[in-house]
């Protein structure tokens, strides 16, 4: 069970209380390295063209039918004011499960899985920038890699996203 420690990051304990490792989605953003739970995600696909939705967030790049199932895409790079996003032959989509939702995302490319130990994930800084820190787990250490861990789930269900329903 993934529990919070003092809002500090997530500290990661299986049920009988045993430090656990924890698996990590490795993607890259412009120069920088993020992580998410490998168990959200469906698949990783190449980046193709989209349907767009009008009046639809600028991040919101539009929806593909992935096997019968509409799913909407979202540019990390716009949401995260990363520059002009570019699509070439690394660029992938990753679709995740959240909830009961199907969401994909675009990131510039996928590198490896990471596993971490509790000791690895640092709390991220308190920092202001566009990054709300609600959304992160922490900083994952591992040699010389530092990754970004983002709770995707918290961020692809939050009100500002508008991609789930959310009861009042």
């Amino acid at each position: 069970m993934i529990q919070n420690s003092d809002g500090l990051g997530k500290k990661i304990q299986s049920e009988n209380g045993d430090l656990t490792t924890h698996e990590f989605l490795a993607f890259t953003l412009g120069n920088e390295e993020y992580g998410i739970d490998i168990l959200k995600v469906q698949e990783i696909r190449g980046y193709e063209a989209v349907t767009r939705i009008a009046n639809a967030p600028e991040f919101l790049k539009g929806v593909i039918n992935l096997r019968g199932i509409i799913v909407p895409i979202v540019d990390m790079r716009i949401k995260f004011n990363l520059g002009t996003p570019t699509y070439d032959q690394l660029t992938v989509v990753i679709i995740l499960n959240i909830g009961t939702r199907v969401v994909g995302m675009v990131v510039d490319s996928v590198s490896d899985v990471m596993t971490l130990l509790p000791a690895q994930v640092r709390p991220a800084p308190e920092m202001n920038t566009t990054f709300n820190n609600d959304f992160l787990i922490g900083l994952g250490t591992l040699e010389e890699r530092m990754l970004i861990l983002v709770d995707i789930e918290k961020l692809m269900s939050s009100p500002e996203m508008g991609l789930m329903d959310h009861a009042d």
